[in-house]
């Protein structure tokens, strides 16, 4: 395992890697007005998509998925800016089912789709993407997000591990979702534990003594590969749901973020965050306070990451 102690003043950038959206004047100024918020690591995160939770092929190559060609032009657009980068290749449905869902009868039954087929793809569709990180230096390869389901395939995701460390040098890390940081039981195969940070507002301090007493246990370093809260009215309680009803709001997303921060910079083993999003396309900054999304650019929130980030530099 790689020693690690570093923190991460990160963004997570691009999602979900639409084909025809990198590697475009928009996608530098893009990136561009990101490092205005003192990052210093990017997640170039990219989707590709299964047809179903019960498919067993990932046509990474096909579209939406965005090109090798543009994943190239990202991470060194990310290293011209001096960002470290973690590439961050995640696997969708293009059906719309969460990829929490992804799974397959415990023991394999003929006819039936089978967690060895969907590893078969997903192995190919992962050591694609270690392959491009090893040749250009990427820092961190995160090897998977929020499928809780596959999270017990604990001799399936061993293996995985192995096989793309014979051919990426890198830190790895795994994205696990929210309230599953104990959960996962092949964290020492792994070099830095990541999770989901969508967290309501009120509960901080009791989630992170949870997910704390994980963390010690596999004496691992931790940060959060997403964080982050929409601007929009009751968001801070329900920070994953971006489909959530409600007005615009930059107080919300505002007062979000200054409770994450205020509670995190209490923990030591708090490493840091890669935090969502920035996509690839900007919306104009002076429609900022129209926009109920993630993204915190042109919103007062921008200010409150860049002061956070700017003193852990």
């Amino acid at each position: 395992m790689k020693p690690w102690n570093e923190y991460v003043n990160g963004m997570t950038w691009g999602w979900t890697g639409v084909r025809g959206t990198w590697a475009s004047p928009e996608a530098a100024h893009s990136m561009s007005e990101m490092t205005k918020l003192n990052v210093n690591w990017v997640a170039i995160a990219l989707a590709a998509n299964q047809e179903t939770p019960q498919s067993t092929v990932i046509p990474y190559w096909n579209e939406p998925t965005v090109t090798d060609d543009e994943v190239l032009w990202a991470i060194r657009e990310a290293k011209r800016h001096g960002l470290k980068v973690c590439l961050k290749p995640v696997v969708n449905c293009a059906n719309g089912t969460w990829r929490a869902h992804i799974n397959f009868f415990d023991d394999e039954v003929p006819g039936e789709p089978s967690w060895a087929e969907w590893f078969r793809s997903y192995r190919s569709f992962i050591q694609h993407y270690a392959a491009i990180a090893e040749a250009e230096g990427c820092e961190m390869l995160c090897i998977g997000c929020e499928m809780v389901q596959t999270d017990k395939r604990d001799k399936e995701w061993r293996a995985l591990i192995a096989e793309v460390r014979e051919i990426y040098s890198g830190l790895i890390t795994y994205n696990c979702d929210k309230y599953q940081e104990e959960r996962v039981t092949w964290w020492d195969a792994v070099d830095i534990i990541s999770s989901s940070g969508y967290y309501p507002i009120d509960q901080w301090e009791a989630q992170l003594d949870r997910i704390e007493a994980a963390v010690k246990s596999w004496d691992k370093p931790f940060f959060f590969m997403e964080a982050g809260c929409p601007s929009r009215e009751g968001s801070p309680a329900r920070p994953n749901d971006w489909s959530l009803p409600g007005g615009p709001s930059e107080l919300e997303q505002k007062r979000y973020y200054e409770a994450m921060f205020a509670a995190c910079s209490k923990r030591e083993w708090m490493q840091g965050y890669m935090l969502w999003d920035w996509p690839a396309r900007l919306y104009e900054s002076e429609k900022a306070a129209a926009n109920d999304d993630y993204c915190m650019y042109g919103k007062t929130a921008a200010a409150v990451i860049s002061e956070h980030y700017g003193r852990r530099n």
